[in-house]
């Protein structure tokens, strides 16, 4: 599309805008408006050039973007310009990010501000609140199914209470994330229940169909994200006498994107989270944004446009804030959600590096990092201006979504090998105290997911159960070691809530008829205040796990080499039970840091000559442990590593004071 004609098109938009849209000072909107129109005209016309209400819609989303802008408070406004000057705040070694259920950790909203000094203890700055929004009671996909998009769920408060904290937060140093659902609403949704009611306005929001012609076109080419709790992708819905689109699950109806005024509605949704404060929007599901027949239904490229779009109304309306890919997709796929065809991140700045986290799981059950190895090398390159988000664990199961290639590079059969590694988290194999289960085991295809706590899988249940001395003192080296990888990798490390306490699975669940057949329930615990307490007890785990994670970000945020500039390279060497990672400062050759981690039960040693190519005239004797701020034991050129240690090395003149 030439440039001219965008312009032409915006001069007539701006024309024919709402005069209670010229209120307050809007220069910078509308600086941004004529600097943004051009890139996001000529994707809107690209994905709904063709429709007779282009026009009308296209005033529509202006106006709803100007509508927002005029509503953003002060402080917001002020954020976003600050965010367009720093515009790489978020690559900093500074954000180390938590994730948490509201209502498991502080009981409310305004419980949460009770726990401020919690997290500020533990030195977390970046806090993503678990869904939160109105979702029907029961059986709600853990709250992914909204019935209202805009009002907080009454068990945690009110929308007021949520704009509190935001402020609070601000107040004290934290950053604000919150879901928003894209894919799909819950079935008791207004529009859902207009489309029940049988209004065509609504039933366009979505996929519907008078019979089994098209779904069963769909059918033929779509996986089943559920096959087994949620077999197919279509549900029959009696009241409104149609089949819908139900993806994930039956009560969670699949938003048709193709009708623009959908895209217009989510958009408005999006910009009135951020206005009560959010700073960081996780997109969930966003590779099912767009569904064709004859294709699988994911990671379609236009997708990729409505992200794109998406960024674009935001780069104009509300430019501090960012996203996050929920995309848990394979590797080559994940980096598209940072932008294709481009250098800086033109869809989402931040995306889940899902791969990670498997690939630190197999190396706790395998204490050898072959796969990572393997592995690592088909984690793509990110852009200049985006950013993983790093973490061991998180609310949903542990998916094996290992390249079957890079198995059989690091000499294993790629089914017996998944097949292993769901046997030993799930406590099956002879030498392991892992206590997780399997999730969506397929019988069919001996497939599975893992579920359990972190703690659990690193086996601290059953060594507590059993009162073993010996495998306690390995699982809390598991578990410090896991979040030491994560600190030091590049990109926002991300914890989730009760790690920090070394938490053990919650069996809860298991009387909840809405939870007990979905185990991913062991790991969403609600936090023991009076647990929680111990961290201050010397002589218990807690002190150790929180005191420890504690000291790493600390560090972390000490130690400039750790920030996100795709300064990162795995030394290659001769033990295959330590992984080695060497990162830089960009600008200044001084700050270097190698990270070693040893992954086997056993003393393990490094070659410091492996590292020569990556860190030429290194003297040994200048370097330093950052994290005990002792000498590394080097013998013979080697250091040498306790089971299941790590160590952060540096030129002891590079370490901050």
């Amino acid at each position: 599309m030439y440039e001219q004609i965008s312009h032409a098109r915006l001069n007539r938009i701006l024309d024919d805008l709402d005069p209670q849209l010229r209120g307050r000072n809007m220069r910078h909107f509308f600086t941004r408006l004529g600097a943004n129109f051009y890139s996001l005209y000529s994707i809107w016309f690209r994905l709904y050039g063709r429709r007779e209400d282009f026009d009308a819609t296209t005033q529509e989303l202006v106006e709803m973007m100007a509508r927002n802008y005029l509503h953003r408070p002060d402080a917001l406004i002020e954020t976003d310009k600050q965010r367009e000057d720093d515009h790489n705040w978020f690559l900093s070694e500074r954000l180390v990010a938590v994730a948490l259920y509201t209502h498991a950790f502080a009981g409310t909203l305004k419980g949460m501000h009770e726990r401020i000094h919690y997290l500020k203890e533990l030195g977390v700055n970046v806090v993503h609140l678990m869904p939160l929004l109105r979702c029907p009671p029961g059986a709600s996909d853990g709250g992914y199914a909204v019935s209202d998009f805009r009002a907080v769920n009454e068990k945690f408060g009110t929308m007021d209470d949520l704009r509190a904290l935001a402020a609070a937060f601000r107040d004290n140093g934290l950053n604000l994330a919150l879901d928003v659902v894209l894919n799909h609403t819950s079935d008791e949704h207004i529009w859902a229940q207009r489309a029940k009611a049988g209004d065509p306005k609504y039933q366009d929001y979505y996929y519907t169909f008078p019979d089994r012609t098209e779904p069963d076109q769909y059918e033929r080419t779509m996986p089943e994200v559920f096959p087994l709790m949620a077999p197919g992708n279509f549900t029959w819905n009696e009241e409104m006498g149609r089949w819908v689109m139900t993806v994930f699950h039956e009560y969670q109806w699949d938003l048709n994107f193709h009708n623009p005024r959908v895209f217009i509605e989510m958009v408005d949704i999006m910009f009135n989270l951020a206005n009560q404060g959010a700073d960081i929007l996780r997109l969930d599901a966003v590779a099912y944004l767009w569904k064709k027949i004859g294709s699988m239904g994911q990671n379609e490229y236009e997708a990729h446009l409505i992200v794109q779009a998406i960024k674009d109304c935001f780069q104009i309306t509300a430019p501090g804030v960012l996203f996050i890919a929920e995309a848990i997709v394979a590797p080559s796929e994940v980096a598209r959600y940072f932008g294709e065809d481009a250098i800086l991140a033109k869809e989402c700045e931040i995306a889940y590096n899902a791969n990670l986290m498997a690939l630190l799981w197999d190396a706790i059950a395998t204490q050898n990092t072959r796969l990572f190895v393997r592995g690592h090398e088909s984690i793509p390159r990110k852009l200049e201006r985006a950013t993983w988000l790093n973490y061991a664990r998180c609310h949903d199961d542990i998916g094996l979504g290992f390249d079957n290639a890079d198995i059989g590079r690091a000499g294993y059969d790629p089914a017996q090998h998944r097949r292993f590694i769901v046997n030993y988290f799930s406590g099956k194999y002879p030498t392991s105290y892992a206590t997780g289960q399997p999730f969506m085991e397929n019988p069919k295809t001996g497939d599975a997911r893992i579920s359990g706590s972190l703690a659990s899988l690193c086996g601290l249940e059953r060594a507590l159960r059993e009162d073993n001395e010996e495998e306690i003192e390995r699982s809390i080296r598991k578990v410090i070691l896991l979040h030491a990888v994560i600190l030091v990798y590049g990109g926002i490390p991300l914890l989730y809530y009760g790690d920090e306490l070394a938490t053990t699975n919650n069996y809860q669940f298991l009387d909840d008829p809405h939870k007990k057949t979905d185990n991913r329930w062991l790991h969403r615990p609600t936090i023991d205040w009076d647990v929680a307490e111990r961290r201050h007890h010397a002589d218990t785990i807690e002190y150790r796990v929180f005191n420890g994670l504690k000291r790493l970000i600390g560090i972390r945020k000490q130690s400039p080499e750790f920030a996100d500039y795709d300064t990162r390279e795995l030394v290659d060497h001769d033990n295959q039970h330590i992984l080695g990672i060497l990162r830089w400062h960009p600008t200044n050759p001084a700050l270097k840091a190698l990270a070693l981690f040893n992954f086997s039960e056993d003393e393990a040693s490094f070659s410091m000559a492996a590292v020569e190519r990556h860190w030429p005239h290194h003297e040994h004797r200048r370097l330093i442990d950052k994290v005990t701020l002792r000498r590394p034991q080097i013998e013979d050129g080697r250091v040498h590593l306790e089971p299941f240690d790590f160590i952060w090395m540096q030129d002891e003149f590079a370490v901050p004071v």
